[in-house]
């Protein structure tokens, strides 16, 4: 029979989970100079964050971008 525990994750579990907030945060914050500089040149970067084009907010944009571009990555 299976056991089952209430312990709080630990081990691999935990260090994963630390790791995709560590590359999801590198990632955004990437993307989001990408996107300032393209803001500051007029240019319509947008379309160059597949998942953002429908976006009207940066920020909103940007982080649909990232999700976009983590669920190709993991």
């Amino acid at each position: 029979m299976a056991e089952i525990t209430t312990d709080p994750v630990k081990g691999p579990a935990l260090q994963h989970s630390e790791t995709d907030g560590a590359l999801f945060f590198v990632s955004f914050v990437f993307m989001l100079l990408i996107a300032l500089a393209a803001q500051v040149l007029c240019l319509n970067w947008r379309t160059w964050l597949p998942g953002a084009e429908s976006e009207k907010s940066l920020i909103k944009g940007v982080s649909s971008g990232v999700y976009t571009f983590l669920s190709h990555l993991i």
